[in-house]
């Protein structure tokens, strides 16, 4: 076990890695995308991981999008597809005392090995709730058609589906 431990724009952090580095995920959880390839494509607009945490791995930043304002044109459908902070954390969509940005700085840190099982089983619920947005555009969208429903699309890429196969 690797105990990881920092400080960015949201204060102290500190947790440990159980588990190898993108392995052993839970059975119901099978993101399309790594992180890096997240950030790669282009999601939230670059502001997400602006200030490129100090936890994660280097070699994520090398051809991330990134930007220090929200730059929609950053995002691989070029369409804001994003919420403002304010709003997930009113919703209670983020648990600041484990990940202060939200569902993407969980998924990066589990793909990285931590584990909180019952902080992760709810997370994975609400990837799997984002499933329906697939059958949506499965229904709507013939197969790989990238400018149908591109907000739709971009939004599944902000929860690791990868949406330019669908």
């Amino acid at each position: 076990m690797k105990r990881v431990e920092g400080k960015d724009k949201f204060g102290k952090f500190s947790y440990q890695l159980s588990e190898p580095e993108g392995k052993n995920f839970a059975a119901e959880f099978m993101p399309q995308l790594t992180p890096k390839e997240m950030l790669e494509l282009g999601v939230f607009g670059g502001e997400y991981f602006a200030d490129k945490p100090s936890d994660l791995p280097k070699e994520w930043w090398q051809k991330a999008k990134l930007s220090t304002a929200y730059n929609k044109d950053l995002n691989y459908f070029g369409v804001k597809a994003s919420q403002p902070r304010q709003v997930w954390l009113d919703k209670g969509w983020i648990r600041e005392e484990y990940d202060p940005r939200g569902w993407f700085q969980w998924y990066c840190r589990y793909y990285m090995g931590r584990r909180i099982p019952k902080y992760d089983a709810w997370q994975i619920g609400r990837w799997r709730n984002i499933r329906r947005h697939v059958a949506q555009l499965q229904k709507a969208c013939p197969i790989g058609e990238l400018n149908c429903r591109p907000v739709q699309r971009q939004a599944l890429l902000h929860w690791a589906y990868d949406s330019r196969k669908l």
